[in-house]
């Protein structure tokens, strides 16, 4: 049965079409069936249906909620399996409401508990991430640029700098969250009700918007996919690292795997496949874009589209954030190659240029004198590694466990 069989007096679709239409929406069934009820209590307060009748449809509700999809027959979409499983009153509660603000509804909901689970995992990641940069605080590693050894900076800086990607995530995150506030009930399929029902919290301002929005949705496809970038380039240089060639961490037992023909192996699986998820986000991102452009006001079923990207989003954020907070934890850091590393004389060829400025020589003049030193194979550094991180402080290497305390402050 469809919501819509009185038009065409029960006449079935083809299977081949229905199957085409049908929505893959199962997961928005707990949202849905809270805007219901916000929507039942509408009803209720504009005399449309009485007390027992929304009790019934209530618990109804939460027996729909608490079941799953188990309570649901086969239906064209979540919404009208709802309406189903409510039995009688499940035919008076679509009273001044369309399936159009219905999902509308129901999907901020959803992309808004989405983005709160995304921030709690990102939050949780960037706390592994301090206490790992407290307590590599002094480890001494080369910092690069052009993957070249370029100066010294610690372990701990560097881990600090994925906390201040992680962090601008966050705030992507709270702020499409935000974006999902707005209450499209009210709007009915394009243009309200003619019924005398009272205005949901937060309703948006125009009905044709209401129903045609997906902003909120690409904004947490937008933070997904920088998400999944900064997560790929912190996955990249854990594989670095974890080379022979690097040899800076060893990975944990907890999470990496081994390989089925050579014994010798241990691969950074996580890392890789975190690294490789970030162009399905980004396509994800760009799929609903395009998706979009080109719809006329106001609901068009071409908004059918907005939710797998979403659903899968969630899923891949969750999944990959909770493997990496265990991989980033149990990381084995080798400090003695990072330290011998770290000794490379050239790291300090900018100190010895300074050096120079200090006493009065130009700049330039300086660099030129060094870099005639370095390509000779003359350049004696002006002191160590550690003498060079010291003299940088913030935004340097020179003052980590400061940094880590104002992170841990602002962070929350």
């Amino acid at each position: 049965m469809t919501l819509w069989s009185g038009r065409t007096g029960g006449a079935q679709l083809a299977p081949e079409v229905a199957e085409f239409l049908r929505g893959d929406d199962a997961e928005l069934l707990p949202y849905d069936c809270e805007g219901t009820l916000l929507h039942a209590q509408r009803l209720h307060a504009a005399g449309i249906l009485t007390d027992e009748e929304l009790d019934e449809a209530r618990r109804g509700l939460d027996r729909i909620r608490d079941e799953g999809a188990a309570a649901l027959e086969e239906s064209e979409d979540v919404h009208t399996a709802i309406e189903l499983a409510l039995g009688p009153v499940g035919r008076k509660i679509h009273a001044g409401r369309s399936r159009n603000d219905q999902v509308a509804t129901a999907f901020r909901l959803y992309v808004g508990d989405a983005c709160r689970e995304a921030a709690a995992a990102v939050r949780e990641l960037t706390l592994v991430l301090l206490d790992r940069a407290d307590a590599e605080a002094e480890t001494a590693m080369p910092g690069y640029t052009h993957l070249q050894r370029a100066q010294p900076v610690t372990l701990g800086h560097h881990l600090l700098a994925w906390v201040e990607m992680l962090a601008r995530d966050l705030e992507r995150f709270r702020f499409a969250q935000a974006q999902t506030a707005p209450v499209p009930l009210g709007a009915g399929a394009l243009a309200g009700s003619s019924l005398a029902l009272p205005a949901p919290p937060g309703q948006m301002r125009n009905s044709l918007d209401a129903v045609a929005d997906r902003d909120f949705a690409a904004d947490y496809l937008y933070a997904a996919a920088m998400l999944f970038g900064h997560l790929s380039r912190i996955g990249e240089e854990l594989c670095l690292w974890a080379t022979a060639e690097f040899g800076f961490v060893r990975l944990p037992l907890s999470a990496a795997t081994g390989s089925s023909m050579m014994p010798q192996k241990l691969n950074p699986d996580v890392a890789e496949l975190t690294r490789g998820k970030a162009g399905t986000a980004i396509g994800r991102l760009t799929g609903l874009l395009a998706a979009l452009k080109g719809i006329p006001l106001a609901y068009d079923l071409d908004l059918q589209e907005d939710k797998p990207p979403v659903f899968a989003a969630r899923r891949d954020i969750r999944l990959a954030l909770g493997a990496l907070t265990i991989l980033v934890r149990d990381l084995e850091v080798d400090r003695e190659r990072l330290s011998a590393a770290a000794s490379d004389p050239v790291l300090l060829a900018t100190d010895a240029a300074e050096a120079l400025v200090r006493g009065g020589t130009p700049f330039r003049d300086a660099h030129e004198q060094v870099a005639a030193q370095v390509r000779e194979g003359v350049f004696s550094p002006p002191g160590s590694a550690a003498d060079s991180i010291a003299a940088r402080g913030a935004p340097g290497p020179g003052a980590v466990r400061a940094a880590v305390a104002e992170a841990r402050a602002r962070l929350g």
